[in-house]
């Protein structure tokens, strides 16, 4: 039944404005639509949703992950506009240059990842799979 439906994504937000000023700024997205208390972003055929509450993030696990073609240059980019990279190394998961390669649990490497938060404390990602 899903299968075949869009998927969307939805953070709350503890400033709109703070936050739309990170999301322009750092990843060069700006709203496609601003609705009472939110505004929507389109990337690709995905979509997210930015909403004022008085909720906070988790920040626990990935909240949402972009998949790009060449990680290095997009961190770089990042990096660049001022995105700072969370560094782990735990066991199975380490950051070199703020890059981990993700394995298996048979230890095959089948992508690339990194992580940052956003002005809001939610934790996103970019990843590359291995073709």
């Amino acid at each position: 039944m899903f299968e075949d439906t869009k998927v969307a994504a939805r953070f709350s937000v503890q400033d709109l404005q703070r936050a739309r000023a990170f999301y322009a700024e750092k990843l060069g997205l700006e709203p496609s639509e601003e609705r009472p208390g939110g505004l929507l972003y389109r990337c690709g055929e995905g979509e997210f949703v930015l909403f004022e509450s008085g909720g906070a993030a988790s920040g626990e696990h990935t909240q949402m992950s972009w998949e790009v073609k060449d990680i290095e240059a997009t961190v770089e980019w990042l990096r660049g506009r001022g995105v700072v990279f969370e560094e782990y190394d735990v066991s199975g998961l380490k950051t070199v240059n703020d890059i981990a390669e993700v394995r298996d649990s048979e230890g095959n490497l089948f992508g690339k990842g990194a992580w940052f938060r956003d002005s809001e404390g939610n934790l996103l990602g970019i990843s590359q799979p291995m073709s």
